[in-house]
């Protein structure tokens, strides 16, 4: 049921706090359709970025492709702002507004919130903080509100997982079978490397390695790179050339592989061995990720969004080059991005925390973490592209395993419905600043 825009609200000021692609793509884009589909048109949505250790530089792109967005600030203006108060580009801000946290640190709504007079909705994915000095808090589970200081539970509403909210369409979805060529009889395998070069760099020429290695044993498979938001082709194939890619060699069985009919509709890798992986370069791609039998993932946001959309999943960390994997919260990824001496940094972390992971049994893939046991697998050490080969298609062989997988996915990912929620509450804090 659509939303009924609230024509008694008068003008105002929504400012969002986000970071991360996985942000913008799964909290930003489900939220700011709702609360566009209730907010007069005169009340404007800001999206303002704080810094990310997982964020691809395009960020602020992203954010300005989504139509309801008014107005955009990247990443690299946000200290100035969250200290001085000022945007680069000289923003104005209306007497009333809600400042709505979805990704970053729960203390920037606070600060920012304080000087501009606004009202404060926090969304809480794994705890809320704060409670004294934010007025709302949507909250993923029931055990964040049981976590809050009794006198401060009233704040806090379970609303759901944004994550959840991952639309597809039927009509869409057959579309893009006609669109992919996708035979009856065949599965759909996808590959979801990553987006940044760190990743990129071992992740391609392996998870291409792995799709022969798929092939030569189950020869009724189409593989699909859904292609990450704001990479161009260009940048992907350099990914898999020998000449602009040493990493190619570190992981025996990794392949090359050449862009081909880049300025067609369906743009492909083609490896040595005549292997066409088909690129999918629209985004979000839930559509053709909907259509995957299953899929060789890295860690990240999109174990989420395959999570959400029930899709079966091996998530990959080869270890072949520790260096690489940056992506961590806090001061580790401060230390690993550092200039000069972060590659050290990197590797000395990655090596503590793999030692973790063989030790306490650390998580990754994120609806384990929800569940807080490997719902999927996580293959993690000196990979190599036959074993992986291997272990994927014993569950393409295995409907029954393939199903129960399904099934947890599905029963570990929160309700539906919590952008319209979260949406809803903000409006009402709109409204209560008047």
């Amino acid at each position: 049921m659509t939303a009924a825009i609230d024509a008694t609200l008068p003008m105002g000021d929504i400012l969002i706090l986000s970071n991360g692609p996985g942000e913008i793509a799964t909290w930003v884009r489900p939220v700011v359709r709702e609360l566009r589909s209730r907010l007069p048109a005169a009340t404007r949505i800001s999206v303002v970025l704080s810094p990310c250790t997982n964020a691809s530089g395009r960020e602020a792109e992203m954010a300005r492709n989504l139509p309801e967005v008014d107005r955009v600030q990247g990443p690299e203006y946000f200290f100035s702002f969250l200290l001085m108060g000022k945007t680069a580009e000289g923003w104005d801000w209306r007497p009333q507004g809600v400042v709505l946290f979805l990704g970053g640190d729960q203390v920037y709504p606070v600060a920012i919130a304080k000087r501009l007079g606004y009202r404060t909705v926090i969304y809480a994915e794994w705890d809320a903080r704060w409670h004294r000095w934010v007025d709302r808090f949507g909250c993923m589970t029931p055990a964040i509100v049981e976590a809050a200081p009794a006198k401060y539970r009233h704040k806090c509403e379970v609303i759901g997982d944004l994550m959840a909210d991952v639309q597809t369409d039927g009509l869409a979805q057959a579309a893009v079978r006609d669109r992919l060529h996708l035979l009856p009889d065949h599965d759909l395998i996808g590959i979801m490397p990553g987006s940044k070069k760190n990743k990129l760099s071992v992740g391609l020429p392996f998870a291409l390695g792995i799709a022969e290695a798929i092939h030569r044993l189950r020869p009724q498979t189409q593989f699909v790179i859904p292609v990450a938001p704001m990479l161009t082709l260009e940048a992907l194939a350099q990914f898999v050339n020998a000449d602009q890619n040493a990493d190619i060699r570190l992981i025996e069985g990794a392949t090359t592989a050449a862009l081909v009919g880049e300025n067609s509709a369906l743009p492909r890798l083609r490896t040595p061995s005549g292997l066409e992986v088909l690129l999918w370069p629209t985004h979000p791609a839930y559509d053709v990720m909907a259509q995957m039998r299953f899929c060789l993932t890295t860690v990240g946001a999109n174990t989420a969004e395959l999570g959400s959309l029930a899709v079966p999943m091996v998530v990959l960390l080869p270890t072949q080059k520790l260096e690489a994997m940056k992506a961590w919260d806090g001061i580790p990824g401060l230390l690993a991005n550092l200039p000069v001496v972060g590659d050290s940094f990197a590797k000395a972390i990655n090596t503590l925390i793999l030692r973790q992971v063989y030790k306490e049994g650390r998580l990754f893939a994120w609806p384990n973490i929800w569940a807080k046991r490997e719902v999927v697998p996580e293959l993690i050490g000196p990979l190599q592209p036959q074993a992986v080969a291997e272990t994927v298609v014993g569950y393409l062989a295995n409907p029954d395993e393939l199903a129960t997988m399904r099934q947890e996915l599905r029963s570990v990912r929160g309700q539906a419905g919590a952008s319209a929620k979260l949406a809803a509450m903000v409006v009402e804090e709109l409204r209560s600043g008047y």
